[in-house]
């Protein structure tokens, strides 16, 4: 199995920026794709950004693209997620999930490990 434990997140004004980390461990070899989701208070978790490990692909909400960036170090095992221009409704709890089968995909269930999450709020 793999673990994963998100850093970074915190309270910004409207307009700022962060860089959210998703750290590694354990088997991470076998899974195929590793992505951001969030989930603000009574809403569902809905899909962020994910990178796709077999060809380095990057997939992005169409209203997140060109303010967010996923990106990998191979070396520390790990991902980022820069969020720029940060607006209000991003305030959420930010996750990271891996899926050991099958390319990234925007449904929380096809993912199989993930982390405790890390709050981010967005406020004057």
């Amino acid at each position: 199995q793999v673990q994963l434990v998100e850093s970074g997140g915190g309270l910004v004004q409207p307009g700022g920026s962060l860089r959210l980390s998703c750290a590694a461990s354990g088997f991470t070899f076998n899974y195929e794709a590793i992505g951001w989701f969030r989930q603000a208070p009574g809403k569902e978790r809905e899909g962020v950004s994910c990178f796709s490990i077999n060809d380095g692909s990057r997939y992005y909400v169409d209203s997140m693209k060109g303010r967010f960036t996923i990106s990998r170090d191979d070396a520390k095992n790990t991902v980022y997620l820069q969020m720029n221009s940060l607006k209000p409704e991003d305030t959420a709890v930010y996750y990271c999930a891996t899926a050991t089968l099958g390319s990234c995909s925007s449904h929380p269930r096809a993912y199989d490990y993930w982390g405790q999450g890390t709050q981010v709020t967005v406020s004057s």
